[in-house]
């Protein structure tokens, strides 16, 4: 039995995971083995992993993740983000970390780590009001790039086509909660469900978030695909805008620098789009937009940085507003977002 130290809350979490890290070659019989929890995840257990010889950092999903409201996930994702990874890899390698490994008896998988000091988390850099147009074209373009690259590769579908677990994971907690908190645009919000599984053309990442995008020397790295899905392209260019938008109103001084790296961001996607008409496409993310923002205060994963109710007060007015009238640019809805 390898030697274990942790700096867990329980010896349950390092104990299970051993046996995992064995059938994947990572860690032998005897050999010293130490766990560090890594923050910033609500739906996985995410640890650094550090032996006599390597560094790396292991992945198990949780059936219930950690926010206020219930919100159950099938564990069966952890399979769905490996596959994802291995796929980025062979499109983009620098796009997302190495595989090393996983377990599907225990629902665990291994990948390569990246450390802070020469990754740091994009979301980070824009609260700390680092906040760089060109950090966000490469966001937007190797995302494209994924998207284009699966668009060519329809046979995907049949590895990835489970809207069951995207509406469980993504389109109830966002869009259907939301719509139960506020009756006033529930049609709206059940609306935007039809509407993206009715356009499926891409594998999709799901989560976009800048929480999970590291800043690296040879351009972004993806991580947290447990959401990846055959699914329409429009949710992940929303997700990701939607979050500049937010983090303008946490910041309103921030706001002019948030608005352009969202126009460089939705302009340099765009650019990439030939697998569909780009207009439509827009139009869909323009409406999806709108539904994330509402969510993201009234679902079952609100933003954490904003508390004050004048900050919730704004986004839920744009937001409806929005939903009621949707626009068709996003260039427009920059240019309408004004907190102050």
């Amino acid at each position: 039995m390898p030697t274990i130290e942790h700096d867990l809350s329980s010896t349950s979490d390092a104990e299970l995971l051993i046996p995992a890290l064995q059938r994947m070659g990572l860690v032998q019989p005897g050999q010293a083995v130490r766990f560090t929890p890594l923050t910033g995840g609500v739906s996985s257990l995410i640890l650094k992993v550090q032996t006599d010889d390597q560094v790396f950092c292991v992945k198990r999903a949780l059936p219930q993740l950690k926010v206020k409201a219930l919100w159950e996930a099938p564990v069966k994702r952890n399979r769905d983000e490996v596959a994802w990874l291995r796929f980025a890899h062979q499109v983009l390698p620098q796009a997302v970390p190495a595989v090393l490994g996983d377990d599907e008896q225990d629902m665990v998988f291994a990948m390569a780590y990246l450390d802070s000091q020469t990754h740091p988390v994009w979301k980070q850099q824009l609260l700390d009001g680092v906040i760089h147009t060109h950090t966000a074209q490469a966001v937007a373009q190797r995302l494209a790039g994924l998207h284009a690259a699966s668009a060519r590769h329809p046979a995907l579908l049949s590895r990835f086509d489970h809207d069951d677990d995207f509406v469980a994971i993504r389109l109830s907690p966002y869009f259907l909660h939301t719509a139960r908190q506020q009756p006033s645009v529930a049609p709206m919000m059940e609306n935007l469900v039809t509407q993206t599984l009715a356009h499926r053309s891409v594998l999709v990442h799901g989560d976009v978030s800048p929480k999970n995008v590291l800043v690296g020397p040879q351009g972004p790295v993806f991580l947290d695909a447990e959401c990846a899905c055959w699914g329409d392209p429009a949710f992940d260019l929303a997700f990701v805008l939607n979050h500049l938008l937010l983090k303008a109103v946490w910041q309103p001084a921030y706001a002019p620098a948030l608005r352009s790296s969202f126009d460089a961001l939705h302009t340099a996607y765009l650019a990439v789009v030939d697998w569909e008409d780009r207009d439509a496409l827009e139009a869909r993310t323009c409406h999806v937009l709108a539904g994330l923002l509402l969510a993201r205060i009234d679902g079952k994963s609100p933003v954490e940085y904003l508390t004050q109710p004048h900050q919730h007060d704004f986004v839920r007015r744009q937001a409806m507003a929005w939903l009621h009238q949707p626009a068709k640019r996003l260039a427009h809805m920059a240019q309408a977002w004004n907190p102050t």
